[in-house]
């Protein structure tokens, strides 16, 4: 397959995931394919990005698009904001949302975290929606109701008095331990929450958390760092960073984009030079992420014991790491070296296809991983994420149209929120 032959097909099928691995009536989508996932409403929020793709790729009719963004708005809007632990309906409070929702009800499950983060791409998705679908109609509906939810979340109040926005609550224990420390993907979080309407975080905090940046070179490169690959990319979905800057990177000379692209190399070189001799890895294998693994468990490989882990937020060049591959990383780092990203591509297309199934790339593989004794080794991630899917829709069409990017640029309240962050320059100084 051509290049373009590739990135086509492998878009299509990926938005399927938001088609069939979701509930039409409500519009909350699986965290996984797992028998028995609950929702995730970071799924949902890419999937709502990922509309106007469809659309404009001819995956679905416009109304038909319309449909599953309004039932989704209108259940995020009327589902109910309690902050008592024993209320049964509850999906959320002070306009955030639980993690993880049950998928037919939109109940929290389990006892997961009021996630500033999640929410953030909730609400993103739902902005992005609100650019596209601008008739009238249902579609102003979209329009009002994205704007609804954005205006109830309390940025302020998860703020809750510190240096930088906390991860989470529970009605449980309170605000979670853990605050927004080192770059990111909290930077598509701070540009919301600075630009909110109704209940922004100070100035201040950004600074602050810029403060916590890790500058480094690695392999003679240098650039903002973070482990896993996701980090350099998820903001990026949404967000187009190409031109503008904040204090952090104007000081040094580069943009966020040209970051990413940084981390990119860094990637491919550590998986060339591999330093821990797993197998498979080299100049077009590469892509250490947030992933599904094969563990947990510890096995002797080639007169070498290695342990292997489970969903884990694996990173390079300092770790973890255990073999664990992940081509949808590969493929979101497409906008910023598609001279690196083709080839990576199509190596796993060739040397392994089992990676490829209903929804286009499956979440990792693991060439190291040597199975039973039976077994004649590596191992394939049985499903699908959400959170994988949604930036192979996003960042194919941001390397090939710049559509999400483009209609982002035209979100006056993101815009607000990357000037109130000090960004200037690029498209930004003629924003909205």
């Amino acid at each position: 397959m051509s290049d373009d032959a590739l990135l086509a097909d492998l878009q299509r099928h990926t938005f399927d995931y938001f088609l069939y691995e979701a509930n039409p009536d409500n519009g909350l989508v699986k965290d996984n394919t797992r028998e028995g996932a609950h929702a995730s409403i970071a799924a949902v929020g890419l999937g709502l990005a990922c509309f106007p793709v469809a659309v404009e790729r001819g995956y679905l009719d416009r109304a038909q698009a319309v449909e599953r963004v309004l039932a989704t708005l209108r259940f995020f809007w009327e589902s109910e904001q309690s902050e008592q632990s024993e209320s049964p309906g509850a999906t959320g409070h002070r306009g955030f949302y639980y993690h993880f929702l049950h998928l037919d009800s939109g109940r929290r499950a389990w006892a997961s975290e009021l996630s500033t983060i999640d929410t953030t791409f909730l609400v993103a998705g739902a902005l992005l929606a609100a650019q596209y679908f601008g008739g009238g109609g249902d579609e102003a509906e979209v329009r009002q109701l994205a704007d609804a939810l954005y205006r109830r979340v309390e940025w302020d109040w998860a703020f809750n008095g510190g240096p930088t926005v906390s991860h989470g609550w529970t009605p449980e224990g309170g605000f979670i331990p853990y605050r927004w420390e080192g770059y990111s993907e909290a930077l598509l979080l701070y540009a919301l929450a600075l630009g909110s309407p109704t209940h922004p975080v100070p100035e201040a905090s950004y600074a602050d958390w810029l403060g916590t940046y890790d500058w480094r070179t690695l392999y003679g490169i240098e650039h903002v760092y973070a482990g896993p690959l996701f980090i350099h990319q998820l903001s990026h979905a949404w967000i187009d960073f190409r031109g503008i800057q904040d204090d952090f990177v104007r000081a040094r000379g580069v943009d966020y984009a040209e970051n990413s692209r940084r981390a990119t190399y860094v990637q491919r070189e550590y998986a060339t030079r591999n330093p821990r001799g797993f197998k498979g890895y080299g100049p077009n294998a590469w892509g250490v992420t947030a992933s599904d693994g094969p563990g947990p468990a510890e096995h002797t490989v080639d007169g070498e014991d290695r342990q292997f882990w489970a969903y884990l937020a694996r990173g390079a060049p300092f770790g973890p790491d255990d073999g664990t591959l992940s081509p949808w990383a590969v493929v979101a780092s497409l906008p910023f070296a598609p001279e690196i990203v083709l080839p990576a591509l199509a190596h796993t297309n060739r040397e392994h296809p089992e990676v490829t199934s209903t929804y286009g790339f499956k979440c990792s593989f693991n060439p190291t991983f040597p199975g039973d004794e039976t077994a004649e080794g590596g191992w394939v991630s049985e499903g699908y994420y959400g959170l994988d899917q949604g930036p192979i829709v996003l960042m194919i069409e941001n390397y090939r149209t710049g559509l999400p990017w483009r209609l982002m640029r035209g979100c006056a309240p993101l815009a607000r929120g990357l000037r109130r962050a000090g960004f200037t320059g690029g498209w930004l100084d003629a924003a909205p």
